[in-house]
């Protein structure tokens, strides 16, 4: 694991760039392996197989992680059974594999959102103009989409992400807790409520039957989201943040979808529409925009010794990472989803304190 206790004027090292570049990779894959799954498996009961094999046995070597009960539930049911469930839901729909990591960046926009609504943290003008071109960009997505009758699909990709935010916000309450503990404990929670909720949509004896008779593409697709793009990319990613600050760090995720575009065309001949790749330039580069004013509340927090609120650059790092992850906390992510327990605000040093500020949840 790498150094915590990053200092904020401490260029990225080439092979860290190299690490963070092979989790974007990793995690824009990642979805081009969960569409193969889902043509085997029913999507709710794929994804709680994902997270039974995270959880267990992990949970019996993994410390349970020192936050109340209602935080394990909370990033669980929000960050990972919501999240993932919806953008399964999606996929299996018919959002294209290219499309839905684009879709999740909505996250960054929300947890600003719910953030100043329920926790009373206020956004800068940057992010607030970030947030307006996010809005745009998946106003012309879902305009492009509509033409072809394609919006369900969007829309539940749209509810992963506001999932995903919500699952950022309680997951303020686990500062301190350390990521994987989180992650493979909330792990837990995911199982259970979406076998029932596959049981209810595709019939009683449809988990069952799907896990009979899953087949070894089916079989292949589980390890990597498991092993590769949740357990391997999270790693990776947290002694990232450990090592820099999480606005050093953030903007690699917005590799994750461009990356997932060109997976899907080569896998599946996956060709966006031009209101996709138009919506979803201007979508991330609203995603940017608000990283950076979150970047910006920080560096002036340093200046004056206060402690800031920089939920656009925090919660982008999330993912989940044991998904958009990609993970999730553990995304696809990101998958980025899985990795993004760490949604938190920046505690920033007093002037003449060298020590700059760890990323929330580290620890």
């Amino acid at each position: 694991m790498l150094k915590a206790h990053p200092r904020h004027d401490e260029e990225v090292k080439t092979r860290h760039v190299l690490l963070a570049l092979l989790v974007a990779l990793i995690w824009g894959v990642n979805f081009v392996a969960i569409e193969a799954g889902l043509r085997d498996v029913p999507p709710l009961t794929f994804a709680a197989l994902r997270f039974a094999l995270v959880a267990f046995p992990l949970m019996l070597f993994v410390p349970r992680p020192r936050v109340p009960w209602w935080t394990v539930v909370g990033v669980g049911l929000f960050m990972s059974a919501g999240h993932l469930g919806f953008i399964y839901l999606a996929m299996h729909l018919g959002l294209p594999s290219g499309l839905a990591p684009l879709i999740l960046q909505s996250q960054v926009l929300f947890t600003v959102l719910l953030a100043a609504l329920l926790l009373g943290e206020r956004p800068g003008r940057v992010q607030l103009l970030g947030i307006a071109a996010g809005v745009l960009g998946l106003g012309i997505v879902v305009l492009g989409r509509g033409a072809s009758a394609d919006v369900l699909p969007l829309l539940l990709g749209l509810a992963g992400g506001l999932s995903w935010g919500l699952g950022n916000v309680v997951s303020r309450s686990a500062r301190g807790a350390k990521p994987f503990s989180l992650v493979v404990w909330s792990a837990a929670v995911v199982p259970v409520p979406l076998f029932a909720l596959s049981m209810v949509l595709d019939g009683p004896a449809a988990p069952v039957r799907a896990l009979a008779t899953m087949g070894p593409v089916a079989w292949a697709s589980t390890a990597f989201t498991v092993l590769i793009s949740t357990l391997l990319a999270f790693t990776v990613w947290n002694g990232l943040l450990q090592k820099y600050p999480a606005a050093q760090v953030a903007p690699f995720t917005l590799l994750v979808p461009p990356v997932a575009m060109l997976a899907g065309w080569l896998a599946f001949g996956e060709i966006p529409g031009i209101w996709d790749l138009v919506g979803g330039a201007v979508l991330l580069a609203g995603v940017a925009v608000s990283q950076s004013g979150g970047a910006l509340l920080a560096r002036r927090g340093r200046t004056t010794g206060d402690v800031v609120s920089t939920p656009a650059t925090t919660t982008a790092v999330t993912a989940t990472a044991v998904t958009t992850t990609p993970g999730p906390v553990a995304s696809p992510g990101p998958d980025p989803a899985l990795a993004s327990a760490s949604a938190g605000i920046a505690e920033v040093p007093a002037r003449g304190d060298d020590r700059a500020p760890e990323p929330a949840g580290q620890g």
